[in-house]
């Protein structure tokens, strides 16, 4: 059994998330550290939904502490926190918190006079990986900095744009909701077509057409999906559902780039069994999650109901779409149909296949106290105490010998069984009101070989010291921060002693790395 007071194991390995060793106090009266302003904005970037409340901060001093970090960190050290932006924006899969990032991010470089690092252009179009996202940005940049938008914000936007439109992505995102049109981008930015793509320059003229001049706007002949979406256009209304529900509907509904909500619009009526089943084949992974609710209220066949379940427990699409493992519980929480139960749990399992697998004994802890009750975002019904008790289950359950512990004012163990239902297990956890977790850790540690705690960090007040002191220093103590506040409830960095943020790949690779006897860099560089 791996054990780690051996010679191996004394070896001071570093993590990312540091602290500068100035004391702080939580929101909760404990005994606080300060981290370093990178390791502060990494913590918090993870975290934060922009504009969201949270139980100690409102989105509004979120949003504000988030922007002043990257402002000054983009000046002070711009290669890092380009590292980070494009970072969250692909596999941390954050769009706001990267698109909000790399605007302040330019906006404060700017300012600054500063040339030196990556270039603001090539940062700006790191983070727009979605044909909407050049509209998102230059909706946050105006709203906040007003009409005048710099040369660096026009290019990498134009970079964005030539890489990202299509004839798809027009048909589904260029819609009158939007305050900037695909048209109104491109007499923004000037941007050119892409020489590689031909059909370019007619689609540009297209999007400059329909957003100035739409009763005379016509779809170019060489997009076959923007004049198959025009042929099911003219359709009077009354024959449109027989389209749908004849022999073909499903694949001409694909070929017109026609989504489940363009369809509800075209039929002007409900979306019933035929509808839905005639556009599922060309619907993405998380729209079938999204949408298992009205699946079950149209009716549709068991047959049907099969192949989607056989889609959104595929291994191969989990991995594809990126989704956090809560999207999948969100879903559980909320399908009505049992049909659809075993298909999530399994999406659920591959979702957490990156956590490690533990050797030796491990004590998990799992706050559950009320700060944690609060919602993951407007959204989501889905909160951070449910979020962690999944994820303490997920390492329990994979480890070699684990104590799965709840924690609030009080504490307990919680009972789960190798290969149950992680779903199954999450029931057995409930609401345990405050943050005692220093009391926890003394209650529960019994000469582990490591101490992982998946929390908030705002830990109550305890005169024997932060709960990372209750541990031999030769034990690593693992935190997964699930808000991103800034005090920390122990420090961080060196010593056996690591935080980390949010539930991502990359926390799961640090820790084998760390074990592995090699220090942690961050995740983009890792």
């Amino acid at each position: 059994m791996a054990r780690f007071n051996t010679k191996a194991g004394k070896a001071q390995r570093t993590s990312f998330v540091t602290s500068t060793g100035r004391r702080l106090r939580t929101y909760q009266g404990g005994r606080g550290n300060e981290r370093d302003a990178r390791s502060e904005l990494f913590l918090l970037a993870v975290a934060n939904f922009v504009a969201q409340d949270t139980f100690y901060e409102t989105g509004a001093d979120r949003d504000d502490r988030f922007a002043s970090l990257v402002r000054g960190l983009a000046v002070e050290d711009p290669a890092w926190t380009a590292g980070l932006l494009g970072w969250l924006r692909g596999e941390g899969n954050l769009r706001t918190a990267s698109i909000v990032g790399a605007a302040e991010y330019v906006k404060a470089r700017l300012d600054a006079g500063a040339t030196d690092g990556p270039s603001n252009r090539e940062v700006i179009a790191s983070v727009l990986r979605r044909p909407d996202e050049p509209g998102e940005l230059l909706g946050y940049w105006t709203s906040v900095y007003g009409r005048a938008v710099p040369k660096p914000v026009k290019r990498g936007v134009a970079d964005a744009v030539r890489r990202l439109y299509s004839g798809k992505s027009l048909l589904k995102y260029d819609t009158a909701s939007k305050g900037y049109r695909f048209g109104d981008i491109l007499n923004l930015v000037h941007a050119a077509p892409d020489p590689g793509k031909p059909w370019q320059g007619d689609l540009f003229q297209y999007a400059l057409d329909r957003r100035h001049h739409p009763e005379t706007a016509e779809p170019p002949a060489s997009s076959p999906v923007l004049t198959a979406h025009r042929e099911l256009m003219r359709l009077p209304v009354a024959e449109r559902r027989a389209v749908v529900t004849s022999e073909g509907g499903a694949e001409r509904v694909a070929a017109a780039g026609l989504t489940w909500e363009a369809l509800a619009g075209w039929l002007q009526g409900p979306m019933d069994k035929a509808a839905w089943e005639a556009v599922i084949p060309s619907m993405g992974t998380m729209a079938l999650v999204r949408n298992l609710r009205n699946l079950d209220q149209a009716g549709v066949s068991d047959e049907v109901a099969a192949q989607v379940a056989a889609r959104i427990s595929d291994p191969a699409e989990v991995a594809r779409s990126r989704q956090f493992p809560f999207r999948y519980l969100a879903a559980y929480q909320h399908a009505p149909s049992l049909r659809w139960s075993y298909p999530l749990e399994q999406a659920l399992g591959h979702s957490l296949s990156n956590v490690p697998s533990l050797s030796g004994r491990s004590l998990i802890l799992v706050d559950r106290s009320g700060s944690m009750w609060g919602r993951l975002s407007e959204r989501s019904e889905l909160n951070r105490a449910d979020a962690a008790a999944i994820f303490g289950t997920a390492l329990a359950m994979r480890a070699e010998d684990a104590d799965l512990v709840e924690f609030g004012t009080s504490s307990r163990r919680v009972k789960y069984r190798k290969g149950e239902s992680v779903l199954k297990v999450l029931g057995r956890f409930g609401d345990l009101g405050g943050t005692n977790t220093t009391e926890a850790v003394r209650a529960h540690y019994r000469k582990h070989d490591r101490v992982l705690i998946v929390t908030d960090e705002q830990a109550a007040y305890s005169h024997r010291g932060d709960p990372t002191e209750q541990v031999p220093a030769t034990v690593p103590v693992y935190t997964w921060n699930l808000a991103g506040y800034r005090p920390g409830h122990g420090p961080s960095g060196k010593a056996n002693r690591h935080t980390f943020g949010g539930l991502g790949d990359a926390a799961f690779r640090v820790v084998s790395l760390l074990e592995a006897g090699r220090d942690a860099r961050w995740p983009w560089a890792v």
